[in-house]
């Protein structure tokens, strides 16, 4: 069964002026409007998301909640999570793309967790995340998982 997720993106401006604007907003009712921007690099706003940000957060995001659930369902207790994502964008044959997306979480575990098993469940959300699936680039899976 597909489900979909519609947004809107809104952006006002002119493009004959070489200083337009990047600035946009992406809304969804019910939820807070999402401020985006291009990358500094290209003229945009460093206090916005921009596009390169959120493919990284989404990546992480959806792999996060992948390993959540088979932890959760292989009954291994996870008490804390917090990664430092990288997307890069990268020029290869004159086409810009993001090549990869590197995940570099510390896992916080309890003392006596398998950290072999932690580290399996780990990669194996990547099979299964949907985000992941999605997209070319190479997601790079670098778990540090630490007991608490």
């Amino acid at each position: 069964m597909a489900h979909h997720y519609p947004l809107a993106l809104a952006w006002t401006g002119n493009t004959l002026d070489g200083t337009y604007t990047r600035d946009a907003t992406v809304t969804n009712p019910g939820k807070h409007p999402l401020s985006v921007s291009s990358a500094p690099e290209f003229a945009g706003d460093t206090a916005r998301w921009n596009p390169e940000e959120l493919l990284g957060s989404a990546l992480a995001t959806c792999h996060m909640l992948t390993f959540l659930a088979l932890c959760a369902k292989a009954k291994v207790e996870i008490v804390g999570y917090e990664d430092h994502a990288e997307a890069i964008l990268d020029t290869v044959d004159k086409i810009s793309r993001v090549t990869q997306v590197h995940l570099r979480p510390v896992i916080r575990v309890t003392r006596g967790t398998s950290m072999a098993k932690v580290v399996e469940l780990f990669e194996k959300a990547h099979k299964y995340c949907f985000v992941a699936n999605s997209v070319t680039c190479e997601a790079v899976l670098e778990p540090r998982v630490v007991e608490v």
